[in-house]
């Protein structure tokens, strides 16, 4: 077995828009816990409300809550309990839960009363390498993790995450299936991949919509198997929705956009009788304008917000993406080395002129 490093290079978030390379001891490994080298981190929205404060974690913190890698060093117990060994690629899931609250024992684990998220846990808390902004992350023994096919390119593999997000929000949470109307509200990497969810389970119907700005993704839509895109920005979304679904609207609206409330009023508008909206996109905590609640109630609207991925979903989005079925790759534009994760970041929030991702990643170089 090669031996291990010392120390990881890792990129330490110390102040609001702050990304400081500096080099973390690797942990001491024991019975019941690992330690995982990282192939490659995804980069999301969230990434960019941590880096800059609208999700205010502690600091100094290593981020990265989208790890994918291989197994470096694993003690007997976790070995025995996850049913992987040195080698063996995984994917990593974000939430540490306890396992013993009323939420945890009802199944609702991601939703623990005393949760924690690897990519918020300060450095003050041993062993320190918590986040995947890393070369090596540390794998606590509440950890949850999937195997992962080793022969898939690493920046297509790490893409579990975001899929698994469109499973969970756009078919688990409200039970989509065949002959159902969807409604995608917000064409970045997770609503692309709902569409992709969506039209795996059955979905008559896909309907996506998107700002000017986003004529690309709205395009790679089409190709994701999208029936219809609506610029909401020069079409009559309202309109064209009725239209499309001969006046009856869609069976469920997911949005997916981040930080617009527009999108929260008029999902209302879209959804058939009877129909469920899902929330997931987070909007920095603003109070939505022009929220008539009378509509839920004429309607009957069920609304169910949507927080992070479970198992079910990861293992429908791994299943999906070993299938090499879709046209997934395509959605996947940005590599990045690991010391370049906040122009990584920048990037993706659209703050690097003539330069836009859809799905980046944190490829670190260990050799």
């Amino acid at each position: 077995m090669t031996s291990l490093p010392s120390k990881s290079l890792a990129m330490v978030l110390t102040d609001l828009r702050k990304l400081e390379a500096q080099d973390l001891p690797l942990p001491e490994i024991g019975h019941d816990d690992a330690l995982l080298r990282i192939e490659a981190c995804g980069i999301c929205g969230s990434d960019y409300e941590q880096f800059e404060g609208v999700l205010r974690t502690p600091t100094p913190v290593v981020p990265g809550h989208e790890p994918l890698g291989v197994i470096a060093k694993i003690g007997d117990g976790a070995a025995e309990r996850w049913g992987v060994d040195v080698g063996d690629r995984v994917a990593v899931e974000t939430m540490l839960s306890c396992r013993f609250c009323k939420m945890c024992l009802r199944g609702d684990y991601h939703l623990c009363t005393s949760r924690r998220i690897y990519s918020y846990i300060p450095l003050s808390d041993d062993p320190g390498l918590w986040g995947s902004y890393a070369e090596f992350m540390y794998l606590a023994p509440n950890s949850v993790v999937h195997k992962v096919d080793a022969t898939l390119p690493p920046e297509i593999a790490v893409m579990f995450n975001p899929l698994g997000a469109g499973y969970r929000w756009a078919v688990e949470i409200p039970k989509t299936g065949p002959g159902d109307t969807v409604v995608i509200m917000g064409p970045g990497q997770r609503g692309l991949a709902s569409v992709l969810a969506c039209r795996d389970v059955g979905a008559q119907q896909i309907i996506v919509t998107g700002l000017e700005a986003d004529r690309d993704k709205l395009a790679l839509a089409k190709e994701f198997g999208a029936d219809a895109t609506i610029d909401v920005e020069n079409e009559n979304a309202k309109d064209r929705i009725r239209d499309l679904t001969d006046g009856r609207g869609a069976d469920i609206v997911v949005d997916v956009s981040s930080y617009a409330t527009t999108p929260v009023a008029e999902s209302l508008d879209y959804v058939a009788m009877g129909g469920t909206v899902v929330l997931a996109g987070v909007k920095g905590f603003k109070s939505i304008p022009d929220f008539i609640s009378d509509k839920i109630v004429m309607k009957e609207i069920a609304i169910r917000g949507a927080i992070g991925v479970t198992a079910s979903g990861y293992q429908s989005a791994i299943r999906l993406l070993e299938g090499r079925t879709t046209p997934i790759a395509k959605m996947h534009t940005h590599d990045f080395h690991l010391r370049d994760a906040e122009l990584a970041i920048r990037t993706l929030a659209r703050e690097i002129k003539g330069d836009e991702s859809i799905h980046s990643c944190l490829l670190p170089d260990t050799d």
